[in-house]
């Protein structure tokens, strides 16, 4: 199911959002896991991951954002979803992670 993921970095003044566009798999989940891990530890604010061009995301890529909220809790941020889709907004609920994530 491979297809591309882009990114779009914008650093705000009280958090940085990252854009995701495309796909969320085992083929592109090592690129965002660099991206989102060195985004919390260079930045430490808050995480704001806007998945409203996001089509896809397997259990590889949830693992990810976990990841990145363990992380970012370290320095006492959060993490918050937002503009997911109904089908990405469905295994979230799913899997119970919208317990865990701030979504928007």
């Amino acid at each position: 199911m491979s297809g591309d993921l882009k990114m779009i970095e914008e650093v705000l003044s009280d958090s940085v959002k990252i854009t995701l566009n495309g796909e969320i798999d085992i083929y592109t989940s090592n690129e965002l896991k660099e991206k989102l891990y060195n985004i919390v530890e260079t930045n430490k604010k808050d995480l704001i991951i806007d998945c409203k061009e996001l089509d896809y995301i397997d259990s590889t890529g949830l693992g990810i954002f976990v990841g990145a909220l363990k992380k970012a809790k370290q320095y006492e941020k959060k993490v918050v979803i937002v503009n997911l889709k109904d089908n990405i907004k469905k295994l979230f609920t799913i899997t119970g992670l919208d317990k865990v994530f701030q979504i928007g």
